[in-house]
C-alpha cells in the first residue's frame, strides 16, 4: 500500500519565501509540489524468506470463487503481528475459510523442491517444537496465498508430536480449536471437535466427504480438472483414530526429519480406499470402517515407508517396503490445516 503525504501550502510558504511571492501573484501551480514521495509498507508475510519455484498448472479456483482483494467485508486485525512482532493493521476476510489439505503444488513451491518437504516441516524454525511451528507457518502461508488476509488467522497443522517446546506430548485434535471449520468455498468440514473423531468427519458437506479439498477448494483427488485423478490419499498426521499421538516413531522426529531413517509416519486418507483392507502398522488395525487401520479413516489408516521427500501419484498399492519416502503409498507428504476461527 502506498501512502502520499501532502503538505499545506502555507507551511511551504513559511520555509520558501519565494513561493509566497508566486502565491500573491495568483500562481497556484498544478499540484506537482504537493507530494512528499511515497513509501511502501513492509511485507507482513511471516515466511517471505522461504524458497520458491515456478508454480505449475495445479493452481487457481475453477469455481470462480473470489481469491483476492477484500472489499470491505472484512475485520481489521490490528492486534495481529508479523514475524517481527509489529502490528500489521491488515484485515482478515470474514468469508468462512478454516480447513484445507495442502496441495502438492503449494508444498513444491514453498520447499523449493519437486519432491516436497518430506517429514521435515521446520520451514525456517529451529529449537524444540520447530517442526510443529514450521508446519503451522506453512499452513498460514498457503492460506494467505489463496485468500489474502486469511493468513492472519491462527492456523494449525493437524499433526501430533512426541514433545512440544516444553517437552509435553502433542495430540493433533487438541491443537486445532473447537470448530466449526469450513473449506475455501465455505462448505462445512466439521462443526465440533467431536465431529472430527469419526472415520469421515460427522456433519461434513457431502460434496467433500470422500475427497477433501485443497487450499483453493479444489478436490485434491483431481487437482487439475483437465487431467485424470491421481493417487494422493496418504496424508501425514502422526495420529491415531482418537486424534492423539499414534506412536513415538510415527512423527518423523516430530516433523524435523527427512532422511528416511526417523521412523514411519502415520498417515490418514484424504479420500477413502474402500475395499482395500487394513493397512500395515503396529496398531490394532481392525479393518475398514473400524478405526485405526481403516482405509476410510481420515486420521489414521497406515504407516508410510519413511520420512524422506517423495511423490508417488500412480496407483501402486500399499507403501513400498523398499522405499523410505512419505509418498510411496500414494501421496507427497501433504497434511491438513485448520484455523482456530471460522
Amino acid at each position: 500500500m502506498n501512502y502520499t503525504m501532502t503538505r499545506p501550502l502555507s507551511l511551504l510558504s513559511s520555509f520558501l519565501p519565494g513561493l509566497l511571492v508566486l502565491v500573491t501573484l495568483g500562481c497556484t501551480g498544478d499540484g506537482d509540489d504537493a507530494t512528499d514521495g511515497t513509501g511502501s509498507s513492509a511485507s507482513t508475510d511471516a515466511t517471505t524468506d522461504a524458497p520458491t519455484t515456478a508454480a505449475s498448472a495445479e493452481t487457481g479456483d475453477p469455481t470462480g470463487n473470489p481469491t483476492g482483494d477484500p472489499t470491505g467485508d472484512a475485520t481489521t486485525a490490528g492486534s495481529d503481528s508479523d514475524s517481527d512482532g509489529e502490528s500489521t493493521g491488515e484485515v482478515i476476510p470474514t468469508e468462512k475459510f478454516s480447513f484445507f489439505l495442502t496441495s502438492l503444488v503449494a508444498l513444491q513451491e514453498l520447499s523449493g523442491s519437486q519432491e516436497g518437504f518430506g517429514g521435515d516441516l521446520r520451514f525456517g524454525e529451529d529449537g524444540p517444537g520447530a517442526g510443529l511451528r514450521g508446519a503451522d507457518k506453512i499452513c498460514a502461508t498457503i492460506a494467505e496465498k489463496s485468500m489474502p488476509g486469511a493468513g492472519k488467522k491462527q492456523w494449525r497443522a493437524f499433526l501430533s508430536a512426541v514433545a512440544d517446546e516444553n517437552g509435553n506430548q502433542v495430540n493433533a485434535v487438541d491443537r486445532v480449536g473447537e470448530g466449526p471449520w469450513y473449506d475455501r468455498l465455505g462448505r462445512t468440514f466439521a462443526l465440533t471437535k467431536a465431529d472430527l473423531l469419526t472415520e469421515r468427519p460427522t456433519n461434513i458437506d457431502p460434496a467433500i466427504k470422500d475427497d477433501f479439498p485443497n487450499e483453493d477448494g479444489v478436490p485434491n483427488h483431481q487437482p487439475d480438472p483437465n487431467q485424470p485423478e491421481v493417487d494422493n490419499h496418504d496424508t501425514l498426521t502422526g495420529t491415531n483414530e482418537n486424534g492423539q499421538l499414534y506412536s513415538k516413531t510415527a512423527t518423523c522426529a516430530d516433523w524435523t526429519g527427512n532422511t528416511g531413517t526417523e521412523g514411519k509416519p502415520r498417515v490418514g486418507h484424504s479420500w477413502p480406499r474402500y475395499g482395500m483392507g487394513p493397512g500395515p502398522g503396529p496398531g490394532p488395525g481392525p479393518g475398514p470402517g473400524m478405526g485405526d487401520g481403516s482405509m476410510a479413516n481420515w486420521m489414521s489408516s497406515l504407516d508410510e515407508s519413511g520420512c524422506a521427500p517423495g511423490v508417488s501419484l500412480i496407483e501402486m498399492g500399499p507403501p513400498d517396503p523398499n522405499s523410505n519416502t512419505v509418498g510411496s503409498g500414494g501421496g507427497y507428504g501433504g497434511f491438513y490445516c485448520f484455523a482456530l476461527t471460522p
